[in-house]
């Protein structure tokens, strides 16, 4: 028989209709995307930013121990970058995220515990695990469901999760604190895990890994897609591949940069500028609102006018947003680059996801952005600990973001220097 029988009627197979109309379940994966990018991302990375000035306070920390704990994080990310890139051409994206959100959850929740700098470090370091092992086949798992020319759009979409993140812990991190006072950040933590652990509950009910899975076609496929290559996926066509080194390079320009203004973002703002925690946490929600859209509008940039020239784009905001932090404490000035930072800065990782994929077979997306996910983690690991041995010696922060500037300005050449960026040749 065609199909399997339950009871008397036979139950056949989907199959997937070319012409197929309504609600197609791509979205639903997108908006799964979404909450993972919201946890891997705007919960375990930036809520740390948030509760980061009550926690060094907590645990009697130096700035240059903090940056070793965003460091801490940054290596866990990056082994379970590499990791899970090289799972994925064997496991299936839904079964690895549901694993990442579990060991997500459990190490935000023992960072509530850690009661010196080797336990934060720990439970940082474990937290980034989780993150690297979510947020990595999560992207992937979006590639799959969408056609090369929606790509961008797509993980556009997902990466709002991010903004999302911003939003919450702009708004919660400041509340506990203000409930519960000096123990304020490690309740936080606590409310953290459990937002993951209702992520987790909603992926084991409706993630799916293939559109074959539900009888249909990628969103805006007009054929069948074509057969894989033959042969196994063999990671060495990742590491052999040239044009992945030159994201990886340009990316890794991104995560030094970044990470060295959203991890001391609070911490600048309240020790140098003078802003309440409050005030703090309504600029960073103000971010997050903002950045929402970001991936959104960068992505369908990219998939319109090419993906170096969009990246190019986005990294020269991020040089003037960060440039500006480090030269003035205005409320307008600071206002302003939040506001830049807000509207461009998930571009990066939203047009990079979507050109890993494009430089890859379908079986090897996951492993093609897991290698370039790893550069960008060495530029995010080793940019904190400079960043605060730097507020250290020099009681500002005012050269680290301008030294964060310098670096997203060389990765804007480098973006225009790869001209093949935008060529599609899987």
């Amino acid at each position: 028989m065609a199909g399997r029988s339950l009871g008397s009627l036979p139950v056949q197979p989907a199959v997937s209709s070319p012409n197929r109309r309504g609600f197609h379940y791509a979205w639903i994966i997108v908006a799964l995307g979404n909450l993972n990018v919201l946890s891997s991302l705007g919960l375990a990375r930036f809520g740390y930013a948030m509760i980061l000035p009550a926690m060094k306070d907590g645990l009697q920390l130096t700035y240059t121990q903090t940056g070793w704990l965003a460091t801490g994080n940054f290596i866990g990310y990056l082994v379970a970058s590499f990791v899970a890139g090289l799972m994925a051409t064997r496991w299936p994206p839904r079964r690895l995220i549901l694993i990442g959100l579990v060991c997500l959850a459990g190490g935000l929740a023992s960072t509530a515990v850690v009661t010196d700098f080797a336990s934060a470090l720990l439970a940082r370091t474990f937290t980034g695990l989780g993150s690297g092992a979510v947020y990595i086949p999560s992207i992937a798992l979006t590639t799959f469901w969408f056609a090369p020319h929606r790509r961008g759009m797509a993980v556009g979409l997902q990466t709002g999760g991010s903004g999302f993140g911003l939003i919450l812990s702009g708004l919660l991190v400041p509340e506990m604190l203000r409930r519960f006072g000096p123990e304020g950040w490690r309740h936080s933590w606590v409310v953290l895990a459990l937002i993951v652990g209702v992520v987790w509950m909603l992926g084991l009910a409706f993630a799916r890994n293939r559109p074959a899975d539900v009888g249909h076609r990628p969103y805006g496929a007009t054929a069948e897609p074509p057969p894989p290559p033959a042969g196994p996926a063999r990671w060495r066509e990742v590491f052999a591949n040239p044009a992945l080194w030159g994201l990886g390079a340009v990316f890794a320009c991104f995560g030094f940069s970044y990470v060295i203004y959203a991890t001391f973002f609070a911490a600048y703002l309240v020790g140098e500028g003078g802003f309440s925690p409050a005030t703090a946490g309504q600029l960073w929600g103000l971010m997050g609102v903002l950045s929402i859209g970001s991936g959104l509008l960068s992505g369908t940039m990219a998939d319109k006018i090419g993906k170096h020239n969009a990246l190019a784009m986005v990294f020269g905001v991020n040089t003037v947003c960060f440039a500006l932090f480090g030269i003035s404490r205005t409320g307008p000035i600071i206002v302003a680059s939040t506001i830049l930072f807000g509207l461009a800065g998930w571009g990066v990782p939203t047009i990079m996801a979507a050109a890993a994929s494009d430089h890859a077979r379908p079986s090897l997306a996951a492993a093609a952005l897991g290698s370039i996910t790893i550069m960008s983690g060495l530029g995010q690991a080793i940019g904190p600990p400079i960043a605060g041995g730097l507020a250290d010696r020099t009681h500002s922060f005012s050269g680290a973001f301008l030294l964060a500037s310098a670096v997203s300005l060389i990765g804007c050449i480098g973006s225009l220097a790869f001209r093949r960026l935008g060529q599609t040749t899987s």
